[in-house]
């Protein structure tokens, strides 16, 4: 007997948290090696390709309606362009388990927040010591440091580097939906990856230090490894998913994925990387998990 439709969801989200915890460290592991909007351009224009080929293999049309494509080049310029270089140089000075957390707890509270925003879902009150209890979180994080001036500016900046990739991609994430209800998952990913990766790549070559001698692609073993992981596993196969799952569940349902995947990305962190925690760390990360739990318990009281 097959699994209904409502169990292969859950499955389906099972796999979105394992992947998108672990992908962080592969994303650390590029942003190092490669310049990260030539490593990024290159996967996401890869992934897109991949995606429109599947479509045309399988018979189905590859058409957009003329009216769509400005929705679609935003989507695609804030959840694959703008996120993804952004979010990538952040990495180099953050770990990927503090990198994790800021994302598990911002997805979710931005995600309502646009959504509310854009009429897609409703406000209540508690939204409000949601983002209280957030922004105590990123103090616990960072302002001892700050107060004491022992802070690492390297370090914030990354930081605030992920926090805006972060409303980038939700941002997009939001807007994206409209759209699933009209053409197919596939295709839209297909489109707005490539479209993503595609300007990353035309602004990085010339502009971006180290991406033309990146063009030679000897990038070494762990950053292949790396960017086929990203592109087979993470674009291919998570973000597919978490698309159905937006037209499914909405957006702020399926952010719940934030509460798992930051315990695998620490533990891979502390496993491959070294990185650890104090205990103001474990503070900071679970006021803001707390954070996230909040906004998204509010969504069904």
């Amino acid at each position: 007997m097959g699994l209904s439709r409502g169990a292969w969801q859950r499955v389906f989200f099972a796999l979105l948290c394992l992947v998108w915890g672990s992908t962080w460290l592969a994303l650390k592991v590029g942003a190092i090696a490669v310049p990260p909007g030539f490593f990024s351009g290159t996967r996401w224009t890869a992934a897109g390709v991949l995606l429109l080929l599947w479509q045309a293999l399988r018979g189905e049309p590859i058409r957009v309606r003329s009216h769509l494509w400005p929705r679609l080049t935003v989507v695609a310029l804030l959840m694959i362009s703008l996120n993804a270089v952004i979010m990538m140089y952040g990495l180099r000075h953050v770990g990927s388990g503090l990198a994790s957390v800021i994302s598990a707890a911002l997805t979710p509270l931005s995600l309502l927040g646009f959504a509310v925003a854009l009429g897609q879902e409703r406000w209540n009150m508690r939204q409000l010591g949601a983002i209280g209890l957030g922004v105590l979180g990123i103090l616990v994080l960072f302002g001892p440091d700050a107060i004491a001036g022992t802070s690492d500016r390297a370090e914030l900046l990354g930081a605030l580097g992920l926090i805006i990739g972060c409303l980038c991609y939700t941002a997009g994430s939001v807007l994206i939906r409209p759209l699933m209800r009209t053409m197919p998952a596939m295709l839209v990913a297909g489109v707005t990856n490539t479209i993503g990766g595609v300007v990353l790549l035309v602004f990085s070559i010339p502009f971006e230090p180290g991406a033309r001698e990146a063009l030679a692609f000897d990038w070494g073993t762990a950053a292949w490894l790396a960017w086929a992981f990203l592109l087979f596993v993470g674009s291919l196969g998570a973000t597919m998913i978490y698309l159905i799952l937006v037209r499914d569940w909405g957006a702020s349902r399926t952010g719940t994925y934030a509460f798992v995947s930051p315990v695998v990305a620490v533990l891979l962190g502390i496993s491959f990387y070294g990185e650890r925690l104090d205990l103001g760390d474990a503070a900071g990360m679970l006021l803001m998990l707390g954070a996230a739990f909040l906004a998204l318990r509010s969504k069904s009281t």
